[in-house]
């Protein structure tokens, strides 16, 4: 455990040490949320926070820190059954992953041989990264350890009532762990790609998740004449309530073109002369660079298919 200390002076302070998870949290807080929610079991509690871990050497850009941000679910199931929900979560937590798209050649299991103390069955998904094959995210599951260590030494019932059985149990948990900044680096490691296109040239192109893309579309009038900006300005207009939406006017189209594909936008709009005549415009894909002639009118539920987060959790579900 990463180990501080707090007072005015070094003689007087006291020894604190830093989390090194965030489920501690959930498990003393277990109760108030069940009965709050009025909650039935199974069910989970998430949360995300800083943790901290004494890292001797941290090192691999940011896979492995001494201050990092931590995703952790608790899911509180019926002891008995923590086998059956320890395999469900194995597939939905692996199923998400690949629904990122980064390919499920990049992805693993890896089971553990030797057990911590809490857990009676524990696995990771491994992720490859550009040093080999490392932990992304783990599945434990923890049995009654926290929740009975914390009744047993707080002196405070931790226990559900199920009034199924009729009776009161410690309920069993099962838990998914992953790190922030390694999914971070592994979309942005996986994501990032240099290309050599027809005729010698090359590109720089940032292959994020589509969901993921922190700008969904740019706007490009291809002159900044001729009424093609104003006309680029009412697309953005009607577009920047469902989407991220940035403006670019600078340069030759082309290389707009390259400032978006390393920013990893996933949609050009290029507004020129025919837009004026026939209300369509331009919309080039970032992966493909296929481009395709389109009505302003239908931009939206075009661009929505593929970038909207509702799309992309319909899927998961």
């Amino acid at each position: 455990m990463f180990g501080t200390k707090l007072g005015a002076t070094a003689d007087t302070a006291m020894d604190l040490y830093l989390r090194p998870e965030t489920a501690q949290g959930i498990f003393v807080n277990f109760l108030n949320v069940q009965k709050t929610g009025r909650m039935k079991i199974p069910f989970g509690i998430a949360q995300t926070g800083k943790a901290f871990r004494n890292e001797i050497v941290a090192r691999q850009f940011i896979f492995r820190m001494r201050e990092f941000e931590q995703m952790e679910m608790q899911f509180f199931i019926k002891p008995g059954t923590q086998k059956e929900w320890y395999e469900h979560w194995k597939e939905a937590r692996l199923k998400w992953h690949l629904s990122l798209g980064m390919g499920s050649e990049n992805y693993r299991f890896h089971d553990h041989e030797k057990l911590a103390h809490y857990a009676d069955a524990a696995c990771d998904i491994e992720f490859r990264f550009p040093f080999g094959f490392k932990e992304l995210e783990g599945i434990h599951s923890r049995t009654d350890f926290d929740l009975g260590n914390h009744e047993k030494y707080s002196g405070k019932k931790l226990q559900y009532f199920d009034p199924e059985e009729n009776k009161s149990y410690v309920p069993y948990v099962l838990e998914t762990s992953i790190g922030l900044d390694r999914m971070f680096l592994a979309v942005l490691s996986n994501s990032l790609q240099e290309e050599t296109l027809e005729g010698g040239d090359t590109r720089t192109v940032l292959r994020l998740p589509f969901v993921l893309a922190p700008t969904k579309v740019a706007v490009l009038p291809l002159l900044k004449k001729d009424g093609l900006p104003e006309i680029a300005r009412e697309i953005i207009d009607e577009l920047k309530f469902d989407f991220s939406v940035s403006y670019d006017e600078k340069d030759a189209v082309g290389r707009r073109y390259r400032r978006q594909d390393a920013a990893g936008t996933p949609f050009c709009i290029t507004v020129d002369h025919q837009t004026k005549e026939d209300q369509t415009v331009t919309l080039r894909h970032r992966d493909t660079m296929e481009q395709i002639r389109i009505p302003i009118s239908e931009l939206r539920s075009v661009i929505s298919k593929e970038v909207d987060m509702r799309n992309w959790l319909k899927k998961q579900f």
